[in-house]
């Protein structure tokens, strides 16, 4: 099985069109809606727009995956297989999905179009991943960010589906397709509304001292010096105190980026299929940027030579980067 696919993130058509250019050979993308896990103002795609991304990437031998990756809330799974009916209308060339509903529908509505199993659904068993496959179709699985690379070649030998897995971009150490801290501060779940921190429930407040603090719905998130650059606030990468300690830390997680450039050729390998890089809120210079580097580094090492990465630690989260589980589970 040919090795190495590069899986590209637009958030915009403009980004589309960026991606593709820089040569991504499948772009993922979302409508304006909750049927997508970025479902933020001012991003993703009306139909017309996605009508014309297809156009534009078929035409350049590229792609187009649609996200319909969160969950139907009780009375609304409409907008999800509308979604699903606009998407196949159009030509796309696969649905990543994450809800059983979804996929059932898809499997049964639209059979030619193949699924991809989103790393929302948290599949990361051989036999979790075997029954969507038995079930669905479903011909390729995104695995959460929790694997070593032993553990994904040994899962890679059990199932009957191709693997994706993220190799830029967002850690995302939280249980994927699980998260509810912001729904418990805003009431807007990223599972089922597509929004994690939304924008309108954001503020940002100068002290007297010429701190920073970034708030969520009226919390303080995170504080940061005079100097520092506040970052955006998700209760899960926030700085907090506790009775042990007097000083912010952070409790859940830290802000860093996941940056796998150095593991390519360890998870070519391993049989991994797809390569995804995370970052549909991402300008169109960090889409170029980071493609371009990724698309030189796998062709590379497909041509048996030895890749010469870019530095991309400018455009990681924090400037920081790590390999997460990839290489190791201890990554605290």
């Amino acid at each position: 099985m040919t090795t190495g696919e590069l899986v590209c993130p637009a958030g915009t058509p403009a980004a589309l069109r960026t991606a593709v250019d820089a040569g991504a050979d499948s772009i993922y993308c979302g409508f304006r809606n909750a049927t997508n896990a970025r479902n933020f103002p001012g991003l993703n795609f009306t139909p017309e727009e996605l009508e014309g991304a297809v156009a534009y990437a078929h035409a350049r031998g590229s792609k187009v995956l649609l996200a319909l990756n969160t969950y139907p809330p009780a009375g609304k799974v409409d907008l999800w297989r509308e979604a699903a009916d606009i998407g196949a209308r159009f030509g796309v060339d696969a649905f990543i999905v994450a809800d059983m509903g979804v996929a059932e529908y898809i499997a049964r509505t639209h059979p030619g179009t193949r699924l991809h199993l989103s790393v929302q659904a948290a599949a990361s068993s051989p036999e979790a991943i075997r029954y969507y496959c038995q079930h669905f179709g479903v011909k390729r699985v995104v695995l959460p960010r929790i694997l070593t690379i032993p553990e994904i070649r040994g899962i890679r030998k059990e199932i009957p589906c191709e693997i994706e897995t993220f190799i830029f971009g967002n850690h995302g150490l939280m249980v994927e397709g699980r998260c509810s801290l912001t729904n418990y501060l805003t009431g807007q779940s990223t599972n089922m509304d597509g929004v994690c921190s939304p924008a309108s429930d954001v503020t940002y407040e100068r002290e007297a001292t010429g701190e920073m603090s970034s708030c969520l719905a009226g919390f303080t998130i995170d504080r940061f010096g005079a100097e520092e650059k506040a970052g955006y606030p998700t209760i899960c990468k926030g700085r907090y105190t506790a009775p042990h300690r007097s000083d912010g830390y952070y409790a859940f997680e830290e802000p860093i980026s996941l940056n796998l450039s150095q593991l390519l050729a360890d998870l070519m390998e391993a049989g991994v299929h797809a390569f995804k890089i995370e970052g549909r809120q991402r300008s169109k210079s960090y889409v170029r940027s980071v493609v371009g580097a990724f698309r030189k580094a796998v062709d590379d090492i497909r041509a048996g030579l030895a890749p010469d990465f870019a530095d991309l630690v400018a455009l990681t989260e924090g400037q920081k980067e790590t390999q997460g589980a990839f290489r190791t589970k201890k990554w605290r």
